[in-house]
């Protein structure tokens, strides 16, 4: 039997992932006023920092279609498909990803699809795409794979932290006067997940005390956390991921800990500087 897991490109993966899990990645289109940037292995996330950083204008992101979607389930010979997508109420790519998969059924009813709703973004997927790999590897039938795939995406943890405002207020989801006021202060804001959708967390005054207060919220929000693997993802901020990674690894023993550079898609959120983490 073979097996495949696909993804939207807001699945951050490094050169090892890549080469481990194979994942077939469905990419996001990024528009920066009138430049178009396709997220794919060809983006210069860089080049997308730049224009972002030039433009006084909201950036907009167009999800893959169905047809994005239909066209990757073609492309494999795999017996059984599972797919990863950001969270449902961030993007329509989930529904997206659906409909390719009634689609599919139609041409061919002895594929297996599933599609995950990561609740998550970025290494949230990374994370499950892992989880999958992991349990084919078991040998576990495909629908024990489903199962206990959806249990663990009920209890992952999503924080992150940006170091500029700027995109979130561009596009509307912060007012400019809290962010006027959050810069005033120095107020760097963690935001997390709850049921998929981004909340705020704290608001932290400081980036050095945003990010002990990161590594606290590990300690104080999970469990068995020598069973985790805990994934960072960074926007151009390697230093800074890497700092994050050690402080983490003085407090807690995790089964791993996994750094990622951003593709375009969390890029153009999380902005330069940014970053995601989840276990």
């Amino acid at each position: 039997m073979k097996y495949k897991i696909i993804a939207d490109s807001s699945c951050d993966l490094n050169e090892e992932l890549k080469d481990k899990l194979k994942v077939g990645l469905v990419p996001f289109k990024i528009d920066v006023d009138e430049k178009s940037f396709i997220d794919d292995e060809n983006l210069d996330t860089m080049e997308l920092i730049d224009a972002m950083k030039k433009s006084p204008n909201p950036i907009r992101t167009s999800c893959p279609s169905p047809g994005d979607f239909a066209e990757e389930y073609k492309s494999t010979d795999a017996d059984y498909i599972f797919v990863v997508t950001i969270s449902a109420n961030l993007s329509g790519t989930y529904n997206s990803a659906v409909l390719a998969k009634n689609m599919a059924k139609e041409e061919e009813g002895n594929k297996f699809i599933h599609v995950f709703d990561s609740k998550s973004a970025s290494v949230g997927e990374t994370l499950v795409a892992i989880k999958i790999h992991e349990l084919i590897e078991e040998k576990l039938a495909h629908m024990e794979i489903v199962e206990k795939v959806e249990k663990y995406i009920k209890e992952m943890k999503t924080f992150f932290i940006l170091e500029s405002l700027d995109n979130l207020i561009k596009n509307g989801r912060i007012s400019r006067t809290k962010g006027l006021i959050a810069n005033v202060l120095n107020l760097k804001p963690i935001m997390g997940e709850e049921d998929g959708t981004i909340k705020l967390v704290e608001n932290v005054r400081g980036t050095k005390k945003a990010f002990r207060r990161l590594v606290e919220l590990i300690g104080e929000t999970g469990e068995k956390l020598e069973e985790k693997i805990l994934a960072i993802s960074h926007a151009n901020a390697l230093e800074r991921a890497e700092e994050l990674k050690r402080e983490i690894q003085k407090r807690y023993k995790f089964k791993d800990i996994i750094l990622v550079k951003q593709a375009g898609l969390s890029t153009s959120y999380a902005n330069e500087g940014g970053i995601i983490i989840t276990f």
